[in-house]
């Protein structure tokens, strides 16, 4: 992973990594609320050892001190120091209770300790340092004195006493909050590499491209008003959306400028991902243009474009292959110039027969016979087999891919499924591009008047 890769999963994945970096965070605000505020008062004790007057007896007296000082910070720290100042001060708790409260420290080659104290109260938190550390003064002096009358060989003075505390050294609101931070930072950006890892939607044209093993011919953003209208008014609308559908119908004619495709199958791996709303305004696009065409509803199992373009769905596709009725009878002009609808009809009880049958055949040679184009809405591929044999009679087929949703495995297993009857693969659909956010794409390639933003992608009411 590159850093440009890394700065788009951050874009991409801002509410994982947010919703990550909140738990951590919200974790250090709760834990710093419920810790019980302690302060913390200090003490200075100096400590000295008998010496001579000359150089030797001081560098060996200071050596004393350095070494003795060692093993007074462990007095300091026990029980026996503890217990000592609960008994002069007649306070109510254990021994081993107040020598967790205190802590003592010197900086190398000094002779001084640091006595801290904590505890819930400011005042007695002083007091403790305090008595505490009169209490070790006398402590030492009874250790370091040989017998009664002798000079001790060693002696504490407390140098700096302990005065009241005016805010809690605990909890330390700022480390805490910093560490959630950090924390939280490290497990949001962790979370969403994870789920860029796991991750196997197609999000980028280069993707598709090598899962496919064919080229993108199309890039359409998505456009909300397509989630209850499905048709474009193409004479009236030059957004972005209608854009991509324009340069989509260039593209299929330079597949082959001598012939180009003129009976066309949309399909997709899965639902959901766009082929029928691509149906509709492919036919449009190409009817736009001048030229003649029929949208056939090849979906005999969920058919759509009788209830997208408001027509009769009663008879049609079926119903011309049961012999039930003649093509005259079916096809449906609509408010569209140029454009024919042959909807599904009746579902019948075994689509992929009624598909693969001699009447099929015929019913798309007198199609061939009377308009410059036919595309066909067909079924989902991965769902049934209808759509691949719809591919293999037809001069091409386009295969709608939704960005973020149409997985790599889906998509080619599909493609496998297209190639394994021989279907001709014109290129791949790139439906429902966001408009919006980091994951979004340009679309001046495709017109002019800037990118299309102003429509918010709402993925979960997305046209079939």
């Amino acid at each position: 992973m590159n850093l440009q890769h890394f700065l788009k999963v951050l874009r991409s994945r801002w509410v994982t990594i947010c919703v990550g970096a909140l738990v951590p965070i919200l974790g250090a605000v709760a834990y710093t609320l419920i810790q019980t505020p302690l302060y913390q008062a200090s003490t200075r004790l100096y400590v000295s050892t008998t010496a001579g007057s000359s150089m030797s007896d001081l560098y060996s007296g200071n050596r004393l001190s350095l070494e003795r000082v060692l093993s007074y910070i462990q007095l300091l720290k026990g029980e026996t120091m503890a217990q000592r100042t609960i008994d002069r001060l007649g306070l109510d708790m254990n021994a081993d209770t107040l020598a967790a409260r205190v802590d003592a420290s010197s900086k190398a080659n000094t002779v001084l300790i640091s006595v801290d104290i904590l505890d819930p109260s400011p005042i007695r938190a002083r007091d403790i340092a305090n008595a505490l550390s009169d209490e070790f003064v006398v402590m030492v002096r009874e250790l370091e004195t040989a017998a009664e009358g002798d000079r001790p060989e060693a002696r504490v003075v407390v140098e700096q006493r302990a005065s009241i505390p005016t805010a809690p050294e605990v909890p330390k609101k700022k480390r805490n909050l910093a560490l959630g931070i950090a924390l939280g930072a490290m497990l949001g950006v962790g979370l969403a590499l994870l789920r860029e890892q796991l991750d196997n939607t197609i999000k980028s044209p280069e993707a598709l491209e090598e899962v496919a093993g064919t080229g993108v011919v199309g890039y359409i953003p998505f456009d909300k008003k397509l989630v209850t209208a499905h048709a474009i008014a193409f004479d009236t609308d030059n957004g972005g959306t209608a854009e991509g559908f324009r340069k989509l119908r260039t593209n299929l004619k330079f597949l082959a400028v001598d012939n180009p495709p003129r009976l066309i199958v949309v399909t997709s791996s899965s639902p959901s991902e766009g082929k029928s709303t691509t149906s509709v305004n492919i036919a449009l696009a190409l009817a736009e243009a001048g030229h003649s065409v029929v949208l056939v509803d090849g979906d005999l199992r969920r058919p759509r474009l009788a209830n997208y373009l408001d027509l009769v769905g009663a008879a049609g596709f079926s119903t011309v292959l049961s012999g039930g009725a003649s093509l005259d009878d079916v096809l449906q002009q609509t408010k569209f110039s140029q454009l024919t609808v042959l909807t599904a009809g009746s579902i019948p009880p075994n689509p992929s027969e009624l598909l693969g049958s001699l009447a099929t055949k015929k019913m798309f040679s007198d199609l061939r016979a009377r308009f410059d184009y036919i595309i066909v809405d067909s079924s989902p591929l991965l769902a049934v087999t209808d759509g691949a044999i719809l591919a293999a009679e037809a001069d091409g087929a386009l295969v709608a891919v939704r960005a973020g949703k149409t997985k790599r495995d889906q998509l080619a297993h599909a493609i496998g499924m297209l190639r394994d009857v021989d279907a001709k693969l014109l290129g791949a659909v790139f439906t429902m591009l966001p408009t919006r956010g980091s994951g979004s794409y340009s679309y001046n390639y495709y017109y002019y008047g800037g990118s299309y933003g102003d429509d918010k992608r709402d993925e979960s009411n997305s046209a079939s």
